[in-house]
């Protein structure tokens, strides 16, 4: 369990230099935010709006061994306040990272976080194992995919699973793993424990949570597979509450995410225990949201008299 951090504020003038840098597991990030898997790319498609180079990283999206195709179409769904994905971890594979986007990334100067999916142990670790010499600063291991040893079963969900895959990548490299959990079961803290018993560095959270959205006209899902992931702002107070839950219950650094779309929306994750924050869904509807949230977490400092980001952690009065 940790102990309380107390906000500390200045008095009389604002503080003009803020230290935006933070360390999150191992690895050290200019300033504290980072994309959310599947919703930037590897950043190319966003270079022209956002400098890749100025944000604390870029986390790619998620990468398999051999590339998979994803889930037929319709797999996107506009929904109050947020969106519903079906993509189904569609991606060319971890040769093409490493041919294209991976020295393009290395080019830019950027900070480096590859999200890894795969549906067993082994093949997490495979995937690591055939980045490890490539410009890769930490890996975000992506557990909410289907364990083909367990009848199909989401690792993410079994504690059990979440450590036998996080041993298997601990064993393929010495870079900070990142375990993203899944919001969609009974106690996050379980396994969040499970996934720091295997020698996790961090942990991001939240990643989807479960819903389905349907058209009354037709009487039809709007989705292909009828569930999909939801994100975006409507479950930004599920993922306050689960980031503020793993921050009393284990020890690791925290990775937040779920609905961040200004600079308020980071502040109030790392209040709640985050180290760094993502954002997602908001790239879609603003390319520069990354940079707008980066400026606004600095402009909150500055008005709060806050020197340093690393001050706001965990600093709730609750």
């Amino acid at each position: 369990m940790r102990g309380r951090t107390r906000l500390r504020r200045k008095r009389g003038a604002l503080v003009s230099n803020v230290n935006m840098a933070v360390n999150l597991g191992g690895l050290p990030m200019k300033n504290p935010v980072t994309t959310a898997s599947g919703t930037f790319a590897a950043g190319m498609e966003y270079a022209d709006f956002v400098n890749v180079s100025a944000l604390g990283a870029v986390t790619t999206k998620g990468v398999s061994l051999h590339g998979w195709a994803g889930n037929a179409s319709p797999r996107i769904a506009e929904t109050p306040s947020g969106m519903l994905n079906s993509i189904g971890l569609q991606n060319p594979g971890v040769e093409h990272l490493k041919t294209v986007e991976l020295p393009w990334l290395r080019d830019q100067g950027a900070t480096v976080i590859v999200n890894v999916s795969g549906h067993s142990a082994q093949e997490y670790a495979s995937v690591i194992e055939a980045l490890e010499d490539g410009p890769v600063d930490a890996y975000e291991i992506n557990v909410s995919c289907p364990n083909v040893d367990a009848g199909g079963m989401t690792i993410g969900t079994d504690p059990s699973s979440v450590e036998a895959v996080v041993s298997r990548c601990r064993q393929a490299t010495k870079r900070p793993l990142i375990v993203k959990l899944t919001p969609n079961v009974t106690s996050v803290v379980d396994i969040a424990r499970a996934a720091e018993a295997a020698g996790a560095d961090a942990i991001s959270l939240i990643n989807t949570l479960l819903g389905m959205a349907v058209d009354a006209k037709t009487r039809r899902p709007k989705l292909a597979r009828v569930v999909g992931g939801l994100s975006g702002p409507a479950v930004k107070p599920v993922a306050l509450r689960m980031v503020w839950e793993c921050y009393r219950g284990v020890s690791l650094p925290i990775l937040g995410m779920g609905g961040i779309a200004t600079g308020e929306d980071a502040v109030e994750f790392m209040l709640c225990g985050a180290t760094a924050v993502a954002v997602g869904t908001a790239n879609f509807f603003d390319p520069a949201s990354t940079a707008r949230v980066i400026e606004g977490i600095e402009r909150y400092c500055r008005e709060q008299g806050v020197d340093d980001v690393n001050e706001l952690r965990g600093a709730l009065k609750a």
